[in-house]
């Protein structure tokens, strides 16, 4: 992406003396309009880049300017790499890799020791992840809309959306955008995404700001669970909301008390607990795992006789 290039030929300038536009359109892979054009924008954001025609110049940045090489540490790098490297983690080609190259030569030597911090953010659906996040990164720059199949608890629907978030949160991706089925902004889980394309351009004209994403405005609280988890799922409860999320008892049991965004997803958890947890409130809860356990009893009472 573009921010990404610029990002990427402000370190080469600050490391390196002098470099030229076609050893930058061979490094980004891009032609040397793009360069001279990504050099112009660079000088719009306030860098000093002085550019020398002639045999022995090129595009360096002003002497004055130098004194803000160091600008980044050892560390502040360390923390850039591993930026890169997550983002190499979930990305379907090689550019975050050679990106990476390309710092580590130019910064050799602010680089030192080893690697503290390694961030991999692919998934169960690596192959199926990678290019999706690929076609809404080049749509979010081209201002494409895409087209995709999308499955919800609520049922299968086609979309098209103007995207402009990509977003790593609660272990998934998401793409944030304008839905022009629901005329309104939404979050759509890539995992429950397929067959996506890209579609129309659009102006994007809308006052977009970053999403709110806190649990409470995703998932805003319906109801409270109060339930009797058995001592051996301890662990689990405190992965999961933590050690203050529930109260040992004399006998070893573990009284579990917190607020849930919806029916489904608690009933669905706590089948997942099998006989280690006896939900208490509320009642609605109580009488939906009774009726499914009870299907489930009934379709397996054949197998027994």
């Amino acid at each position: 992406m573009k921010i990404d290039r610029l990002i990427g030929i402000l370190s080469i300038l600050l490391q390196e003396e002098k470099t030229t536009a076609p050893e930058l359109a061979e490094r980004f892979e891009v032609s040397r309009r793009t360069i001279n054009r990504d050099i112009e924008d660079l000088c719009k954001a306030g860098i000093p880049i002085m550019t020398v025609q002639g045999a022995g110049g090129g595009i360096s940045i002003m002497d004055g300017y130098r004194m803000d090489r160091t600008i980044l540490t050892s560390k502040d790098m360390q923390m850039i790499l591993a930026g890169l490297r997550s983002l190499d983690s979930v990305s379907g080609s090689s550019y975050y890799g050679q990106l990476m190259e390309k710092i580590k030569t130019g910064s050799s030597a602010v680089i030192s020791g080893r690697d503290s911090m390694l961030i991999d953010l692919s998934s169960w659906y690596r192959d199926s992840l990678a290019p999706k996040i690929e076609i809404i990164q080049d749509a979010i720059e081209l201002k494409k809309t895409i087209r995709f199949q999308y499955y919800s608890p609520e049922g299968d629907t086609e979309r098209e959306i103007e995207p402009y978030y990509l977003i790593f949160k609660w272990t998934s991706w998401y793409v944030y955008g304008y839905c022009l089925l629901r005329n309104d902004f939404r979050l759509f889980k890539l995992n429950r995404m397929d067959r996506i394309a890209h579609a129309a351009s659009f102006e994007g004209n809308w006052e977009v700001t970053m999403p709110d994403l806190s649990d409470k405005k995703v998932f805003p609280a319906k109801d409270r669970v109060k339930a009797m988890f058995d001592s051996s799922m301890k662990w689990q409860l405190v992965e999961e909301y933590g050690v203050d999320s529930f109260t040992e008892m004399d006998d070893g049991s573990l009284l579990f008390e917190h607020e849930y965004a919806d029916d489904e997803g608690l009933l669905a958890w706590m089948l997942s607990c099998r006989d280690k947890v006896t939900v208490l409130e509320p009642e609605r809860i109580r009488e939906r795992l009774y009726q499914i356990t009870s299907e489930i009893a009934r379709r397996y009472e054949g197998d027994q006789k």
